[in-house]
């Protein structure tokens, strides 16, 4: 009998956001986005759920729903460095494996949660790995609001950006004055999907590393982890998961898709 993957979900939560103020406490259906990301978390298996936030309200919150939750400083530069933080406080074991679910993201499906995990538990000399699916649509791929990333034949990842890559030369020949009718090399295209699993040591020495060139030019955190030379495995999965939260018009989007699931499904 296999013994159960153990891993560690936690959710930071910010409550500065420029374009959706107070977001982690943003009612869907009646419950907080943020409450609804940790029960997610909880579907997926994790052994252990909590909230990092800066914020006394979201701790409050949390805990009135019976989760977790840890208090961490207001001023870090990203989730990753909130995360490093809530792991120091928690005292988690070194080989730990801790999956970062962003806060912003109510309709993640558990079990891309679980199998993020469950890939870094197969891939030892990989300290991260986040994961990926084709892209579909000629206007994703051009687009630099969607990530890609191109992979080796490991499965690990080469290089993520906001360009077009892989960067088909005859396909593109006419770019960007023609744009393409079709996706250039077909199978190869992947978009990013902003899920993270780490090992909780490297969390911590992820806050050593200096920022890397690349990392500034294309606004990307994940490439300090390449080019200090780790590897990052990625999971390529069919479809995209739901889009997370990040304006008004997100959250009325999810709210509705809320309503309808649970008026044909009951409260979820």
């Amino acid at each position: 009998m296999s013994t159960p993957l153990r891993f560690v979900a936690l959710v930071p939560a910010r409550m500065a956001s420029s374009r959706l103020p107070d977001k982690p406490l943003a009612l869907i259906g009646g419950i907080p986005m943020v409450i609804r990301v940790a029960r997610q978390a909880l579907a997926s298996g994790a052994t252990q759920v909590a909230i990092a936030t800066d914020s006394q309200q979201v701790i409050d919150t949390a805990r009135s729903y019976g989760i977790d939750a840890l208090m961490t400083r207001p001023d870090h530069a990203s989730g990753t460095d909130r995360l490093a933080e809530a792991v120091a406080q928690l005292a988690l074991d070194p080989d730990e494996i801790i999956v970062n679910v962003q806060g912003d993201e109510p309709l993640i499906p558990p079990e891309l949660i679980a199998q993020v995990a469950a890939l870094l538990a197969a891939q030892p000399d990989c300290p991260m790995a986040t994961a990926a699916h084709p892209i579909d649509s000629v206007e994703d791929f051009l687009s630099p609001h969607v990530v890609k990333v191109v992979t080796d034949r490991m499965h690990r990842a080469l290089y993520f950006s906001r360009a077009p890559i892989p960067f088909e030369r005859d396909a593109m020949s006419g770019f960007p004055k023609h744009l393409p009718d079709s996706l250039p090399a077909v199978g190869h295209v992947l978009r990013h999907i902003g899920l993270y699993a780490y090992r909780a040591a490297f969390l911590s020495d992820y806050q050593q590393l200096g920022a890397s060139p690349l990392e500034s030019i294309e606004a990307l955190e994940q490439l300090r982890v390449l080019w200090h030379g780790h590897r990052i495995a990625v999971l390529t999965v069919p479809h995209a998961p739901p889009a997370g939260i990040d304006t008004p018009a997100d959250l009325e989007r999810v709210r509705q898709a809320v309503e309808s699931f649970e008026t044909l499904n009951g409260p979820h």
